[in-house]
């Protein structure tokens, strides 16, 4: 039947599978294979590339499969980077539509050579490529600066962040080459501010062959006013007479403005910007600390059309300035996390009173929110709406078992979760049923104050409610009820990460979850090996797990576990005690434990081990033998390293 459907309507089926469902579609037939290539196409999918040697044949497939989007990394001015240069110029360059750089070292000559063999580039990331710009002479000759302006004649997104080097010279040779330019990124890059009524008034002629000046990005501005609408000056340190005369640049209508710890920024300057730009629709004023609740007013009354605002860090903010955010009607991410005097309570009547609708927000983060209590949570989820699809709690330590519940209840259609560091939350939550209420002891208190002390046990229990629930025999452990985890089945990332309440009476049951890629439970102290059978069981399609500083697990568990993740490519293990090299009776043909993990799971590509006593230094090379595909074992203190003489 599958066989029967035309190309493009297996294509198209194929678009609404996540990347590693595409991949394993395309070994299905050779027609599956073509409808999955396409669609990796049109998902613009960006490929890795390491410079080495061994990357030549991979360069060439990509380039039979016509690949877009590439990455490259380690690029530096060695023979073998100028071997890959010339092979992706040969097989990539003449349909490449996105490179990447960042961070690497290539050559100004290979650097003009690899841009000449790319005509049909729209995207360009320079991020962090200091050789280019060392010298100062990158596109310095006229012929040579002619031609790469032909070859980038299409380029609409640079990004040029991190250039310790880069200066006005450099910078205008570039951007000249580029007119079709739409969104430029100078992040963390050094520009210098001159302050007085001179801004903007030099000429190309005066610009400076030493330093990035605001007066030479006002210049650029002001040429390019009507087709760039996308800017990044984060980490610049822009004060608040540079950011005024931004928004004055006449014809300029920026869409997306990101200002990340641009910490001198005053809310006066922040009202005058929401004045000068009102079509802006993403706005990223994370960490500009000296922002308070009169900046978040203004936003909200100057910018009707926002879709993505981030205050993250905003020490000064407080509830007041939540209660604005009800002007935001096409609201869709909201970052709040690190906010620590938010206690959520005018956000919810805010958020609640949108348009008279629940707003359309997908994204939620208020991670850090330590003043954040139940009361205000439990007001705010019914009012998030359908859409909310992902919700950052982690370390909003003061929410019980009623906030997941409420989650459970209302947020149905979930697909990140985060709850790391929310150590009140225990099993009742997830298991969905209702906290028993204790009767008051009639004991003196001190001698009951003594019993707990002495009956309290390093490692958390299951309440003897639990117990009474699981005494059936055919039933170790009790069903969930109401409002359980269970409910939340559209997850695809969960962290549990710290919530050391936790036991395997819950997670053995509700961790049923067949389209989870990403799941995290470190550091809960009583998960073992019935915990971890069953979630390879109920998430079969994990691709990263976290199970750092778990030390009840051991050998025995992972060997009837890991062959139940045959996707998994991220793996944290480290500091899980018991774990060990030895081989399993199960599994002595190919090792259990440690090493059984490399035949199990053959698509691992990173693996932290660190301060796992019970490896060693030797196991880790032939696992690396075994599986040369991993890219990276963290294996720091393992085999009992003595940490005070290596500290």
């Amino acid at each position: 039947m599958a066989e029967s459907l035309p190309l493009e309507m297996v294509t198209y089926i194929l678009s609404f599978l996540p990347l590693s469902d595409q991949k394993e579609a395309s070994l299905v037939s050779r027609a599956w294979y073509c409808a999955a290539q396409i669609a990796l196409r049109e998902a613009s999918v960006q490929y890795n590339i390491p410079v080495s040697s061994a990357s030549l044949p991979a360069i060439k497939s990509l380039g039979l499969r016509g690949i877009t989007c590439i990455s490259l990394t380690n690029l530096d001015g060695s023979p073998a980077s100028l071997q890959v240069l010339r092979s992706v110029t040969h097989h990539l360059g003449p349909h490449l539509q996105s490179l990447c750089l960042g961070g690497g070292s290539p050559t100004e000559a290979s650097f003009v050579a690899l841009i000449l063999g790319c005509p049909a580039l729209r995207i360009l990331d320079l991020s962090g490529c200091n050789s280019l710009f060392t010298s100062g002479m990158l596109l310095a000759q006229p012929e040579t600066a002619q031609q790469v302006q032909q070859a980038l004649s299409g380029l609409r997104e640079l990004s040029l962040a991190s250039l310790r080097d880069l200066a006005d010279l450099s910078f205008n040779r570039l951007s000249s080459c580029a007119p079709c330019l739409e969104r430029l990124s100078l992040a963390y890059c050094h520009l210098t501010f001159q302050l007085g009524p001179a801004w903007g008034t030099i000429g190309p002629q005066d610009s400076s062959p030493s330093q990035l000046s605001f007066r030479n990005l006002l210049r650029f501005l002001k040429e390019r006013a009507g087709r760039l609408h996308a800017l990044d000056l984060s980490g610049t340190g822009l004060p608040p007479e540079a950011l005024r005369a931004l928004g004055q640049v006449a014809g300029l209508q920026l869409q997306e403005l990101s200002l990340h710890s641009c910490r001198d920024l005053s809310t006066e300057a922040v009202a005058a910007l929401c004045h000068q730009q009102p079509g802006l629709t993403s706005l990223d004023l994370s960490g500009c600390s000296e922002l308070a609740d009169g900046a978040v007013l203004a936003v909200s009354r100057g910018l009707r059309h926002l879709r993505r605002l981030s205050l993250r860090k905003l020490q000064r903010l407080t509830d007041a300035g939540c209660s604005a955010l009800g002007g935001l009607c096409e609201l869709q991410s909201l970052d709040l996390a690190e906010c620590c005097l938010v206690r959520g309570r005018e956000l919810a009547q805010s958020l609640g009173s949108v348009c008279a609708a629940p707003p359309p927000l997908a994204s939620l983060s208020l991670a850090y929110c330590s003043s954040l209590k139940d009361a205000s949570v439990l007001s705010l989820i019914p009012g998030l709406g359908p859409r909310l699809r992902v919700l950052d709690l982690s370390s909003c330590v003061a929410l019980t078992n009623q906030t997941l519940q409420a989650i459970c209840t209302y947020l149905t259609r979930l697909s990140v979760l985060r709850l790391a560091w929310c150590k009140e939350l225990g099993d009742w939550g997830l298991l969905g049923l209702g906290e028993p209420i204790q009767a008051p002891s009639q004991e003196p208190q001190l001698r009951a104050k003594l019993r707990r002390n002495l009956s309290r046990s390093f490692l958390p229990q299951p309440h003897e409610e639990l117990e009474y629930r699981a005494s059936s025999p055919k039933d170790p452990s009790p069903q969930p009820q109401g409002p359980s985890l269970l409910m939340l089945q559209a997850l695809q990332e969960l962290d549990l990460t710290a919530c050391s309440k936790l036991t395997d009476a819950s997670l053995t049951k509700v961790l049923q979850f067949p389209q989870l890629r990403q799941l995290s439970l470190s550091l809960l102290p009583a998960l073992t090996d019935k915990a971890l059978v069953a979630v390879a069981k109920g998430c079969p399609s994990l691709e990263r797990l976290a199970l750092s500083h778990c030390s009840l697990l051991s050998d025995q568990g992972w060997a009837q576990a890991a062959s139940s993740w045959p996707r998994l490519q991220h793996l944290n293990l480290s500091s899980c005690s018991q774990l060990t090299e030895q081989l399993s009776v199960s599994g002595a043909a190919h090792g259990g434990g440690w090493l059984g993990l490399g035949w199990a799971c053959r698509q691992l590509r990173m693996v932290d081990v660190a301060m796992c006593p019970g490896i060693s230094i030797a196991s880790v090379r032939r696992f690396q033998a075994q599986l040369p595909e991993v890219i990276c074992i963290q294996s720091r203190f393992v085999g009992g390293a003595d940490l005070t003489l290596t500290l």
